[in-house]
């Protein structure tokens, strides 16, 4: 599997804060592949998988799919693209629990996460940012201002106990996501750069 000197980052931040952006600027630069727990939620559950139909059993009732599954469907894919330099971890994870589990997955793998990047954007601007995104693209859970601060608020109480755990570790790197782009991924870069030596 993944060699000791790969590059694992995990990118944070609240919706609207450019993640998408970033990750695949990223991407392209280091060239990594990309683990968003939502896509392959929706390729193991195509492709019924074992893992995809665990998953179903619990989407379709409505509930949440259990650590131990995505940690499956992540420890999958890291195995199916063993030759990759890394990975960037994007919407994941989400808990302090997913955390340790993805940690203890990766020590399993003589791997680690190289760093945490947390894209830090105020409230005010997120706020626009995603309405304007909810009027160019139509999505509906970016057109009402309230739910927009619902999501913030939200990702605030669950994520932010993340950002403590990886402080700890001394790997979360927090970065100005207001801005030029070019200059919040030369901020990234420098970030990485700095966790890998």
């Amino acid at each position: 599997m993944a060699h000791t000197q790969s590059l694992n980052i995990v990118i944070f931040g609240p919706p609207g804060s450019g993640k998408g952006t970033q990750s695949q600027k990223l991407l392209d630069k280091f060239q990594l592949k990309h683990i968003s727990t939502g896509d392959l939620l929706r390729a193991e559950r195509a492709a019924k998988t074992e893992l995809g139909k665990q998953a179903n059993e619990f989407i379709s009732q409505g509930e949440l799919v259990p650590d131990e599954v995505v940690i499956g469907m992540v420890r999958n894919f890291m195995l199916n693209h063993s030759d990759s330099e890394g990975f960037i971890f994007d919407g994941f994870p989400r808990t302090v629990n997913q955390a340790i589990a993805l940690d203890s997955m990766l020590d399993e793998n003589n791997t680690k996460i190289t760093c945490v990047l947390g894209l830090d954007v105020g409230e005010h601007e997120l706020v626009s940012r995603l309405l304007l995104r909810g009027r160019s693209s139509g999505r509906i859970d970016d057109q009402d201002e309230n739910t927009i601060r619902t999501r913030f608020k939200e990702y605030q109480t669950k994520t932010l106990p993340l950002q403590d755990f990886y402080q700890n570790q001394g790997k979360y790197y927090s970065i100005q996501g207001a801005g030029d782009l070019s200059t919040i991924f030369h901020s990234l870069c420098a970030s990485v750069n700095n966790a890998r030596k």
